[in-house]
């Protein structure tokens, strides 16, 4: 009786983990098909023969920051008008266009790469890492302070994907692991919003034990870990005066 107990418990944990991908591989695109449709109707409105918006980053990720494409027969002056109207739009996070910015916004961009963000994350997380409540996805009080200096490291490079993958060590069955590995990196999620992070460019996972550090034995506890990627970045706002840049 006690296993078929365990098992049904894991069947659910299981079945809430793949609710809740489902539930997030459908909310991007509620929340991005609007802003298509009214950044094409800005851009007709504003004379952008030619122009579209893309809110995609590579063939992965939705984005709420969108990418100017076409219209580089248009006069400036309308190539930013109609950047001005899409950034206007409420819930864009800031556009750009694709064939660049001025030389200030090209700077800006290349000063708040992904890599500079991840490598200071790595480093904060080398020596400490963020620890839970046993069998829990509270995050303990000693690691608050861990948390506000992720937070800080990210802060430079908002528009990105981060992605929040949430580890465990191999105690306890799989389907268990899986689920509180979620749980945790949900939980990390949600402290970072509460810290300015937006919430539409954070990711979250959990691989429970599948995927040990390098060396350890699965079972080691130093496993039980969170570890973030900074897989895309893109340009918060619009270039300044909204222009385009040379062609």
């Amino acid at each position: 009786m006690m296993t078929r107990n365990v098992g049904k418990i894991a069947g659910g944990a299981v079945l809430v983990i793949a609710l809740g991908w489902l539930g997030a591989a459908r909310s991007g695109p509620d929340i991005v098909a609007p802003l298509e449709a009214a950044a094409a109707r800005e851009i007709a409105a504003n004379g952008g023969v030619g122009v579209t918006a893309d809110f995609t980053l590579g063939d992965r990720w939705l984005t709420r920051h969108p990418i100017l494409e076409g219209g580089e027969r248009l006069p400036d002056a309308v190539r930013a008008d109609i950047a001005r109207a899409v950034d206007a739009i409420p819930g864009v996070g800031g556009i750009s266009w694709g064939n660049g910015g001025t030389p200030d916004a090209v700077e800006a961009a290349a000063a708040q790469s992904p890599l500079h963000c991840q490598e200071d994350v790595e480093a904060l997380l080398r020596a400490r890492s963020i620890r839970f409540e046993e069998s829990s996805a509270a995050i303990e009080r000693g690691s608050v302070a861990l948390v506000d200096e992720v937070a800080e490291a990210l802060r430079p490079c908002l528009g990105a994907i981060i992605a929040i993958t949430g580890h465990t060590d191999r105690s306890g069955p799989e389907p268990g692991n899986i689920a509180l590995s979620g749980q945790r990196a949900a939980a990390v999620r949600d402290a970072l919003m509460r810290r300015g992070i937006p919430a539409d460019g954070l990711r979250i996972r959990g691989v429970g034990s599948r995927e040990p550090v390098e060396g350890l034995d699965p079972a080691d506890p130093a496993n039980r870990r969170i570890e973030f990627d900074v897989v895309a970045t893109v340009p918060l706002r619009p270039t300044p005066i909204d222009t385009p840049g040379p062609r």
